[in-house]
This record gives structure tokens, C-alpha cells and sequence, in this order.
């Protein structure tokens, strides 16, 4: 696995950084896709990793959670909540919303500085 330089004098996590990023991938997963259950696995696994790769690459001292949910469009909606207890000048959280007219998806990033 490769290594990068960790920009450690940077303070706080860059919530609209990550939301572009995530935003890309999954503009590049599921753009143009209308949904289908027999490809959900494999678009919120390369949606999860491919984010995770980009957001690596910028070398920030993070560890990081992506996690990924699609769904068929219905008329029930589609609510997700989560908490989290944490240091907030440092750690953060953005979420990613995307949808067309088959199907919704929702992408958390969980970022946790690393003190060392």
C-alpha cells in the first residue's frame, strides 16, 4: 500500500472538500444508472472505495468511515439519522445526498483526526 505525506499543520476537517469528492464518485458510479437491486453491491462498494482512495490521497492525518446507502425510489421516503462523540475542532462529518428518478443515495464520511 502506498504511503502519503500527512499535512499535519492543517486544523479541523474540510467538510465541503470531502462532499466534492464523494459527490464525483458517486456522479460517476450511479450517473446515467437507473436502479437495479442486482448492481446495489457493486455500486456502494466502488462508491465506498473509491471515496476512501480520494480522500487518502490528500494526505490529511484522518482516519475515515464512508459508508454508503441506495434505494429504490418509493413514495415512503428514505430517513437515516447518526451521533457521534467526538472532538469537534478537530473531527467532522459530511453527508453526501444524490438522487434521480429510480433511486436515492446517501454518503456519510466519518473523519477522525489522528494525534500523534
Amino acid at each position: 500500500m502506498e504511503e502519503y505525506h500527512r499535512h499535519c499543520d492543517e486544523v479541523g476537517f474540510n467538510a465541503e472538500e470531502a462532499h466534492n469528492i464523494v459527490k464525483e464518485c458517486v456522479d460517476g458510479v450511479l450517473g446515467g444508472e437507473d436502479y437495479n437491486h442486482n448492481n446495489i453491491n457493486q455500486w456502494t462498494a466502488s462508491i465506498v472505495e473509491q471515496s476512501l482512495t480520494h480522500l487518502v490521497k490528500l494526505g490529511k492525518a484522518y482516519k475515515y468511515i464512508v459508508t454508503c446507502a441506495v434505494v429504490q425510489k418509493s413514495a415512503y421516503g428514505f430517513h437515516t439519522a447518526s451521533s457521534c462523540f467526538w472532538d469537534t475542532t478537530s473531527d467532522g462529518t459530511c453527508t453526501v445526498r444524490w438522487e434521480n428518478r429510480t433511486m436515492n443515495c446517501i454518503v456519510n464520511v466519518f473523519a477522525i483526526a489522528i494525534v500523534l
